[in-house]
């Protein structure tokens, strides 16, 4: 009787037998979710679980343009208002022309029933003079204020995470050099150091 002989298994068609199987497998959404998350850089992967866990979107983690226009604003326009006050201490402001003509109403409203020559010079223009030193001297003084106060603030309170602008302190020392030479001014002009007042003539035949 005659038998047949058995079929050997060849190893290397046995594996390629299994590898075309495995192709022909459909591919399963856990495993293309497997095989793209291993493809993705690990820093990226590592990022986005983060920004993930924290409850961050991946647009959220994008520089914002409008916080860093507003970075500096308010030191910005503190700097530019003390070279403001800085200019109106040096050069006069509304104020203190009205302050000065009010001292010289006053002046003549006392002087109405008579007074010397000295007392006329000094209520009328003496007084209208140096209240406008004064107002002038007050500016000044705001100036010099507020630029210190825009020098200074980056070594107060919490550090800023960037540095102040280059501008900023050129503005605010301006309004610091302003001030300074306001108040100098102010000051010579109320003490008469500068121009001082007129003084009465000696009455012919005195």
């Amino acid at each position: 009787m005659n038998t047949t002989p058995s079929k050997t298994t060849n190893p290397h068609e046995t594996a390629a037998a299994e590898d075309a199987a495995a192709k022909d497998a459909p591919v399963t959404s856990s495993e293309a979710d497997d095989s793209a998350t291993a493809s993705d850089d690990p820093g990226e992967q590592t990022a986005r679980d983060d920004a993930a866990d924290d409850g961050i979107a991946d647009e959220d983690l994008e520089p914002d343009p409008f916080e860093a226009a507003r970075h500096g604003v308010g030191a910005g326009a503190a700097a530019v208002v003390s070279a403001a006050l800085g200019v109106v201490a040096l050069t006069g402001a509304w104020t203190g022309r009205v302050a000065a003509e009010r001292e010289t109403l006053i002046g003549q409203i006392k002087l109405s029933g008579g007074g010397s020559a000295a007392q006329q010079i000094s209520e009328i223009y003496g007084d209208a003079w140096h209240t406008t030193a004064l107002v002038n001297g007050v500016f000044a003084l705001l100036a010099l204020l507020v630029g210190v106060v825009v020098l200074v603030r980056p070594a107060f309170g919490a550090p800023a995470d960037r540095p102040q602008p280059a501008w900023v302190r050129a503005v605010a020392l301006a309004g610091v050099a302003l001030g300074v030479l306001g108040v100098l001014i102010s000051a010579g002009m109320y003490l008469d150091l500068f121009v001082s007042l007129p003084s009465a003539g000696t009455p012919a035949g005195g």
